[in-house]
């Protein structure tokens, strides 16, 4: 027998192994397979993740921190640009309310990850807690790329090897983190080198994370307002208030400009349709 290997994109529109999964019973296929599946699918978070996380660890050790929290806030609190901007926030000695604002605005995006999720991680069983404390915006991405349900198996051995399959993904993209973050933070403790610039790497995530965003809302006009409060904030508001105040007017005035270019949209597809009728 030649070496097992997933099958992806199968007219029935599933992830299924055709030589490990023999019926429906549970016991029918591989957790092997199953892991194997799941890395292979995951390795483009591998490759982000482990340079991310690498800078993540040279900034905190830079900040003066322990290498040992970057094990503890990258097993614990999990959240990417979160975890940069404590460092940053941590260092200035802001306050506790101004720190759980800011990650709650910062992370308010996993609100409609999870929402859209909830069909998925209702079958999950018991990885379903971990699931949810795990959705980042790249497992959110792969795990929303699977198809909803179906297979020739069917039955509950196809559904126990869906959730161990979603399951092994987030486990797999934590760990990338995780071991990155380390290596970063015990490489800037052992060895003495100039990390300026180090801390970039927050703005080119933020930066990527807006691009795909832009792409997929295909509203410009609620960045373009935001970006605005953002530097009306830094220009004209002192350091201690100019966040919060460019945040509280990015909130205020984004719902008003995004009502407004989608009723210019919707009054451009009525006219576009109705020429095209007569």
């Amino acid at each position: 027998m030649g070496r097992e290997k997933p099958i992806y994109n199968q007219p029935t529109d599933t992830i299924y192994f055709p030589n490990t999964m023999k019926n429906s019973a549970p016991s029918g296929f591989s957790r092997r397979a199953v892991l194997l599946a799941a890395f292979k699918y995951s390795i483009p978070v591998l490759l982000g993740y482990i340079a991310i996380g690498v800078a993540f660890g040279l900034v905190l050790s830079g900040a003066g921190y322990p290498w040992h929290l970057a094990l503890v806030m990258s097993l614990w609190m999990y959240a990417g640009a979160g975890q940069f901007i404590a460092i940053g926030l941590f260092a200035m000695g802001t306050s506790l309310w101004e720190v759980v604002l800011i990650q709650l605005v910062v992370n308010a995006r996993h609100i409609a990850y999870g929402l859209s999720m909830l069909k998925r991680f209702g079958e999950t069983g018991v990885f379903k807690p971990y699931l949810i404390f795990s959705l980042t915006d790249e497992t959110f991405a792969l795990l929303s790329s699977l198809p909803d349900k179906g297979g020739p198996y069917g039955g509950e051995g196809e559904q126990k090897q869906r959730r161990l399959f979603m399951f092994f993904v987030a486990l797999l993209n934590q760990s990338y983190w995780v071991a990155g973050s380390v290596v970063g933070a015990l490489a800037g403790t052992l060895i003495t080198f100039d990390m300026y610039g180090i801390a970039f790497a927050l703005t080119a995530l933020f930066i990527v994370l807006m691009i795909e965003q832009i792409k997929r809302v295909k509203k410009p006009g609620v960045f373009i307002v935001s970006g605005a409060a953002a530097l009306l904030g830094v220009f004209l508001l002192p350091g201690t208030v100019s966040l919060l105040a460019a945040l509280a007017l990015a909130l205020a005035l984004a719902p008003l400009v995004d009502g407004a270019w989608t009723a210019r949209r919707n009054a451009r597809k009525g006219a576009s349709s109705k020429g095209g009728s007569s």
